[in-house]
């Protein structure tokens, strides 16, 4: 899910031992996430002076090896088994972005205003796997800072809600996942959105995560499902409602 560093180590679980001079990832909150690479003061000088010793190591490798034994590390530095609720939640969260970029790809030509702000959840999502690496049982007020999650975030979901649901028709029955294939992938969004809050609320309720975090994807799930049902209004796709198969 998401990186970060602690002792030139990227993690938790990808174990990715990647010297913080050469390159780091940063996921700005509300911004795209994105790949930044260390480089010389002086870009005329390149030409001119031998490469230096950071500048000719090899890439990382993306496997350490480390959580070959069924273990992993929080942002803390705690040692957990990878089925600590801890890493099923972070999992879950991974899973959701995974679903929202699929859902991005298959409305790529739809001209759908909303694709932005998915892709700026894509990185509030990472902010919260931030969050949720972060035990409050053993964090230090220095992971605190780095790592607090925003209610600027469900307040932007709210806006974007009232926003769409203006624009769509009173809901008068239960409504199926359907409604055409860009529907049909923020509904399979929303779906996991669900389990992953039920992955969190643990957490939270055993003092161990911002509750900010579980308000987020409660409030995201309810984002979703309104995205769906605008995508199908937008894209002239009938959405299947449920009606009681009596026996």
């Amino acid at each position: 899910m998401a990186l970060w560093s602690m002792g030139g180590r990227m993690g938790p679980g990808l174990g990715l031992g990647l010297d913080m001079g050469l390159a780091r990832l940063v996921c700005a909150r509300g911004l795209r996430c994105s790949r930044r690479q260390g480089r010389g003061s002086q870009q005329g000088e390149s030409a001119e002076r031998p490469p230096s010793s950071s500048e000719t190591r090899r890439p990382p490798k993306i496997y350490t090896r480390t959580g070959d034994q069924g273990f992993s590390s929080t942002f803390t530095g705690e040692r957990r088994l990878k089925d600590d609720q801890v890493f099923e939640a972070l999992g879950t969260t991974d899973e959701l972005s995974s679903a929202i970029g699929f859902a991005i790809e298959v409305m790529t030509d739809k001209g759908h205003p909303f694709v932005d702000e998915l892709e700026k959840v894509q990185c509030r999502l990472q902010d919260a796997g931030s969050a949720i690496a972060t035990p409050l049982s053993s964090a230090r007020e220095a992971h605190l800072k780095r790592t607090a999650f925003s209610e600027d975030a469900i307040l932007d979901l709210e806006r974007w809600i009232d926003v769409y649901t203006s624009q769509l028709p009173a809901l008068t029955a239960f409504i199926l996942p359907s409604g055409g294939k860009s529907s049909a992938a923020l509904h399979m969004c929303r779906a996991v959105c669900r389990r992953a809050e039920r992955c969190v609320v643990p957490l939270v309720q055993a003092g161990q995560t911002d509750a900010n975090v579980a308000k987020f994807l409660n409030r995201l799930s309810d984002y979703l499902f309104t995205l769906a049902r605008y995508a199908a209004m937008k894209e002239g796709k009938e959405e299947k409602i449920y009606r009681r198969q009596d026996p």
